[in-house]
């Protein structure tokens, strides 16, 4: 049943937005009534939240399982898959996209979007620590992974929402080069 009500709330949200995803409408996409959607989401704002929650986790998943195995790669390798990683696991839905970036942090002050930054940050430190020697001797490795994991997601929500007239392999090719020029020592 909860799995049926956060998939409604998914369908929903991804196809009217936050303002236009009511309970009813949940209800009616999961053909039950209201009584049980309640029974399990008290309002509209914790099934939106589980379904924030659910498609973080996924997005995770998703980077994790293409960066896993890569940490032997050079750093312009894994820089590359990452990026790509985070463009296909965000695109799949932009009108999610859009109402994560848009009314989850209002919803939860936040809390689901610094989970994932701080789940992305630790593969970021993984790779950093285990194969960064050499990169910014300088700079403190959580002031680096800080760094990285905000540019990178920012970018790429942007790149996402707003669709600049730049194909997606300049957009790749370009933000792998800002992370690497942030990464390589000064000279």
């Amino acid at each position: 049943m909860v799995e049926n009500i956060i998939g409604a709330g998914r369908q929903v949200l991804a196809e009217y937005g936050y303002a236009g995803a009511s309970t009813s409408r949940i209800t009616a996409t999961a053909g039950i009534s209201p009584g049980s959607l309640y029974q399990y989401f008290p309002h509209k704002d914790a099934n939106v939240l589980a379904v924030l929650e659910r498609y973080s986790d996924t997005l995770v998943s998703h980077v994790t399982t293409r960066m896993s195995g890569q940490f032997a790669q050079p750093a312009p390798v894994i820089v590359r898959t990452t990026v790509a990683a985070l463009l296909d696991g965000l695109d799949v839905e932009p009108p999610l996209l859009r109402a994560a970036v848009e009314d989850g942090p209002r919803l939860d002050d936040g809390r689901a979007l610094r989970a994932f930054e701080q789940r992305i940050g630790e593969l970021v430190l993984a790779y950093l620590t285990t194969r960064g020697r050499g990169l910014r001797p300088d700079t403190p490795l959580d002031t680096a992974v800080w760094m990285l994991v905000r540019t990178v997601e920012h970018l790429t929500v942007r790149y996402l929402l707003d669709r600049p007239p730049i194909p997606r392999d300049q957009f790749t090719e370009e933000l792998t080069r800002l992370v690497l020029n942030y990464l390589r020592p000064p000279s």
